[in-house]
C-alpha cells in the first residue's frame, strides 16, 4: 500500500490547489486526494503520492501542478441535472428573455465550470427543442468554460457512456439528438456546434468573456473560500446583462456575499441579477497561501 501523505504535504497540496483553482480541499477530505494523488503518481511514473509531492516541490514549471489540479477538482454533472433551473428557462424566464432580445436577435449563454459539457449541451438541445421556430435568424452563442482540459476535450467529442446518458437524459432526446457509436453514445454535430468549449481559470480576468444573458455557475461557489467568492461574484455582475440571469446550485446564494445582487423568484427556479441602483466598491483580493510553503532559492535542488 502506498505510504499517505503527511500533515506537511497534505497542506502543500491544499495550497496548490487554493493558488491555482481557488477550491479549499477540506482537511477532512485528505482519504480523497491521497487516492486521487496516488492515481496520478501512478500515471506520471511516480510510485507514490509523496514522491509526486517532491517532485512538485522541486519542479516549479505549471505542467505538473496543473495536473495535479485537473486531478483534485470536482467534475460531478449530468444532463438536466436538477431539473428545475431547466424548467425554469423552458417557461418563464427563456419566453421573457426572448422577447426582450426581439430587436436585436441575440443570446449569449455561459456556462461557467462545464465540466464535461452535460449542462451546455442541455441548454442548447432545450433552445432546440422549444425555440427553434422564434431563435431562426437570431445569433446564438452558448459557451462552455472549465479548469481542466482534458474535460473540455471530452466535452468536445460529445461522447457519453451509457451510465452518463441515463442520468437525466429524457429518452426522447436520447433518440433524437444522439448515434450510438460502439458502446457509447455520441451527440449529433448540429447541437455540438451549437456549443464553444473553452479551459478557462474563474480566478483569471474576465476580458475575454461576451456580455452574457443567461450565466450558469451551479455547485461551483460551494468550494471557494469568502474573499474569492467575492472576487469571482464581482467579476460575474459585470459581463451579466442588466436584465441577464444568474444560475447558482440549491446551496448557493450572494446573500451576504455581493449585495450588488437581487433575488428573482420564478416559478421553478430562483435567479441573480445585477441591483439597477448598485456602486462598485472596491473587490475582494485573495491571500495566497503557497508561497510560504515553496522553498526558497536556496533550497531548490
Amino acid at each position: 500500500m502506498a505510504p499517505k501523505l503527511n500533515k506537511t504535504d497534505s497542506e502543500f497540496i491544499r495550497a496548490i490547489v487554493h493558488e491555482k483553482a481557488g477550491i479549499v480541499l477540506e482537511e477532512k477530505k485528505s482519504y480523497l486526494v491521497d487516492s486521487r494523488l496516488n492515481t496520478l503518481a501512478r500515471r506520471l511514473g511516480h510510485d507514490s503520492s509523496a514522491r509526486l509531492v517532491e517532485a512538485l516541490r522541486t519542479t516549479f514549471g505549471r505542467g505538473l501542478q496543473d495536473k495535479v489540479v485537473e486531478a483534485l477538482t470536482t467534475n460531478e454533472t449530468s444532463f438536466f441535472r436538477d431539473v428545475h433551473p431547466f424548467e425554469g428557462l423552458r417557461t418563464q424566464i427563456l419566453p421573457e428573455l426572448l422577447k426582450r432580445r426581439a430587436a436585436e436577435k441575440r443570446l449569449t449563454v455561459w456556462c461557467a465550470a462545464s465540466s464535461t459539457g452535460q449542462e451546455p449541451y442541455s441548454v442548447a438541445m432545450l433552445l432546440r427543442e422549444h425555440f427553434s421556430a422564434q431563435l431562426a435568424g437570431w445569433s446564438v452563442k452558448i459557451l462552455g468554460t472549465d479548469l481542466s482540459t482534458q474535460v473540455i476535450d471530452q466535452a468536445k467529442a460529445g461522447r457519453y457512456t451509457q451510465l452518463e446518458m441515463n442520468r437525466g437524459l429524457p429518452a426522447a432526446y436520447l433518440i433524437k439528438y444522439f448515434t450510438k457509436h460502439d458502446a457509447d453514445w455520441v451527440l449529433n454535430d448540429d447541437v455540438r456546434a451549437m456549443v464553444e468549449f473553452r479551459t478557462f481559470n474563474l480566478l483569471d480576468p474576465f476580458t475575454a468573456v461576451p456580455p452574457c444573458d443567461l450565466l450558469l455557475m451551479r455547485n461551483v461557489l460551494i468550494y471557494f473560500d469568502l474573499n474569492t467568492k467575492k472576487m469571482i461574484l464581482d467579476k460575474v455582475r459585470r459581463v451579466l446583462r442588466p436584465d441577464g440571469h444568474l444560475f447558482l446550485g440549491g446551496a448557493e446564494t450572494t446573500l451576504n456575499i455581493d449585495n450588488g445582487y437581487e433575488r428573482v423568484a420564478g416559478n421553478d427556479t430562483t435567479t441573480y441579477r445585477p441591483r439597477s441602483s448598485w456602486s462598485d466598491a472596491a473587490p475582494a483580493s485573495r491571500v495566497s497561501k503557497l508561497a510560504t510553503l515553496l522553498p526558497t532559492s536556496g533550497d531548490r535542488l
